[in-house]
């Protein structure tokens, strides 16, 4: 059970950022004074924004949850899968580049989080 939690929680914060993503595709590059100044509507009432922060505040809902559960030093390296899935989901909807040596980095993240949970 704690396992689907923690990945329930991954994919709840993965989904956050697509969509987070997309929303700033929409609205195209801003600085951080702009986000908290003059573009900070804009930004924050961006509909895929929205959806992204709603979706993280959901993904913290269940990390609560895993980290009454589980031990940290289990629980927190599996986060990185969500490092995996982001970088798939990347190429997928945005077309981003994926090279061989970020490949070769989200195998052994993978190969990592494997590892912790075979213990």
């Amino acid at each position: 059970m704690t396992l689907t939690l923690i990945f329930t929680a991954v994919l709840l914060a993965v989904f956050a950022q697509v969509s987070m993503k997309k929303g700033m595709n929409g609205i195209g590059p801003v600085s951080i004074t702009e986000v908290i100044g003059k573009r900070f509507f804009s930004v924050f009432l961006q509909r895929f924004v929205v959806i992204g922060i709603i979706l993280y505040v959901l993904s913290t809902v269940f990390w609560l949850v895993v980290l009454s559960q589980a031990e940290l030093s289990f629980a927190y390296p599996l986060v990185g899968t969500g490092y995996v899935l982001t970088a798939i989901l990347s190429k997928i909807f945005f077309k981003e580049n994926l090279t061989i040596l970020r490949t070769l980095g989200i195998i052994l993240i993978a190969v990592g989080a494997y590892l912790i949970v075979s213990r």
